[in-house]
């Protein structure tokens, strides 16, 4: 794909116009103030799809692999989501999200969690000034959460006293210090960064900070092909040059457009039934799971996975989600939201793996056909 058309989509202004009381569903007309030529839905969902897979070239030049999370984290921003990875140290996890921000021509802060780190080095501050007549005001000094992307580096190394700072922000995208209550730049993601392996001086993430996230995403090593090609491009004393894709504006505009994807009541049906089927107290879930599994996802479960199966849809060019966009996000939704008693850790059931048979045997709703009169 050339470079223009990522261009096409970036630098001109998208507006979604949709019929009052409509849930989604039907025709969607979307305007491009660039040219001033409207255009059906579905042409700018394929020229997004285009522009997505622009930027997914532009990462590759510095990121090598890892498709699957790529994809994932680009589902969370154009949804307004967002991302906890985790991985060992060494799998560029710092290294994706800085080449991101730089691809997106987004402001960008990384905060390096630390157990002496306190709220307010995120929140930001009051500190007194004294003007030139000798009157005292308190003025606020901003926090780096004031930005479009955060980076929250190794963040179950600060206690949940300075971990908890990001509760509002990720929910409400609002700061609130002292009296005042402040309001985060538009767009605004949080990617926090985990090493599963070291336990020694982390804390957990709580299960309020855990459910905020859209996505866990494990990062798993290269393949050897992989690996030999980021041994041969990083021995070069080369740096790779990345090329802007969108601005501000455009990621805002584009996440209306994702919005807009249609789902039908046949897709509501299944995200609600595979999320309830999670819940061991829910008279619809499965026996393995009243067995092995001590509380279950939430509500909030089912909203990202409506949203993270629109994401996948619009990616791909398409303005309807289907059951296989749903069951592709599955896995980084829920694997954060449910928890596992002793009994499944002792037969060797992971959250993935318990996960993996929900999809397999949680039935699709059936659509009524019509009746013939």
């Amino acid at each position: 794909m050339d470079q223009g058309s990522g261009e096409n989509i970036s630098r001109e202004s998208v507006e979604t116009n949709r019929p009052e009381g409509n849930s989604g569903r039907g025709s969607v007309t979307v305007s491009l103030s660039g040219n001033g030529r409207p255009k059906n839905l579905g042409n700018i969902l394929r020229e997004f799809g285009q522009t997505c897979h622009h930027m997914e070239t532009e990462l590759q030049k510095v990121v090598i692999g890892q498709s699957g999370v790529i994809k994932q984290i680009f589902a969370a921003i154009f949804t307004r989501g967002h991302c906890l990875l985790e991985g060992v140290p060494g799998l560029a996890k710092t290294l994706m999200v800085s080449t991101i921000a730089r691809i997106l021509d987004v402001q960008f802060k990384r905060i390096q969690f630390t157990p002496d780190l306190m709220p307010s080095d995120i929140t930001g501050t009051n500190v007194l000034d004294e003007d030139s007549e000798g009157y005292r005001n308190f003025r606020f000094v901003e926090g780096p959460v004031f930005t479009n992307i955060l980076l929250a580096d190794e963040i179950n190394r600060t206690p949940p006293k300075t971990q908890s700072a990001l509760l509002q922000a990720m929910q409400e995208r609002e700061v609130t210090v002292g009296q005042k209550t402040w309001t985060l730049p538009d767009p605004f993601f949080v990617i926090a960064t985990q090493n599963p392996v070291e336990q020694e001086g982390t804390y957990p993430l709580p299960e309020a900070q855990l459910d905020r996230f859209m996505f866990n995403i494990k990062i798993d090593y290269p393949t050897l092909e992989e690996e030999e090609k980021i041994l041969f491009a990083t021995t070069r004393g080369e740096t790779a040059e990345v090329h802007k894709v969108l601005n501000n504006k455009s990621i805002v505009n584009l996440q209306k457009l994702v919005s807009s994807v249609a789902v039908s009541q046949y897709i509501i049906q299944y995200a609600a039934a595979l999320v309830r089927a999670t819940r061991p107290k829910d008279a619809s879930a499965p026996e393995y799971v009243k067995e092995l599994v001590d509380w279950g996802a939430g509500p909030r479960a089912g909203q990202y996975l409506i949203q993270g199966g629109k994401a996948m849809a619009a990616m791909e060019g398409r303005f309807s989600v289907s059951i296989d966009d749903i069951q592709a996000v599955a896995i980084p939704v829920l694997r954060h939201r449910i928890s596992t008693n002793f009994q499944a850790q002792a037969e060797g059931m992971s959250n993935e793996a318990m996960i993996e048979k929900l999809l397999a045997t949680v039935p699709r709703p059936t659509i009524e056909k019509f009746e013939k009169r």
